[in-house]
């Protein structure tokens, strides 16, 4: 997602986004794997009960339950993102269909930022966890199948450190 598709309500008269982070594109795999493993179970299936009138019934609603399971999940991934701005953090998190979460907090409050890769795939393919701590209420931003978590930890850091160089360089009332 570009940083322009991203709209922001109420943002401050010199706030800019510096930076958005979705999810890898490993989380679009995993639900590959989930439809290919129903495919083969409903092919196996069709061998079995091939006449079976009541079977095709159940068929229609088993796949129409995991079309909504799918399209949840997909959902559940896409809308998951980290938007870094010039002065604030902001998290949205998809919990479920119909369950989101919006927390921001200030540059400022942010007290430690580290990202993670463990295992074999998410070292191959650069990707795994990018945590933001914070001094405010929702104490950790947890994004979970981040892209090249090392990269963007070292980006938040830079924009982190210029807001609060800016900060202190401003005289005080």
């Amino acid at each position: 997602m570009e940083k322009e598709e991203i709209i922001i309500e109420h943002p401050l008269p010199w706030e800019k986004i510096e930076l958005v982070i979705k999810r890898h594109w490993i989380v679009y795999v995993f639900i590959f794997i989930y439809l290919f493993f129903w495919i083969l179970i409903t092919i196996t299936l069709l061998f079995l009960f091939f006449s079976q009138l009541w079977f095709y019934l159940l068929l229609i609603i088993f796949w129409m339950s995991f079309s909504l399971f799918l399209y949840i999940r997909w959902l559940d991934h896409e809308l998951d993102l980290f938007v870094i701005t010039n002065n604030r953090i902001i998290w949205i998190e998809q919990l479920s269909l119909l369950n989101r979460i919006v927390s921001e907090c200030s540059l400022w409050q942010v007290q430690e930022v580290w990202s993670q890769t463990k295992g074999l795939f998410a070292n191959m393919l650069n990707f795994w966890t990018i945590t933001i701590q914070t001094a405010w209420t929702a104490t950790n931003f947890i994004m979970e199948y981040a892209p090249d978590p090392v990269h963007y930890t070292s980006k938040i850091h830079n924009i982190i450190n210029t807001y609060r160089e800016i900060v202190l360089k401003q005289p005080k009332e």
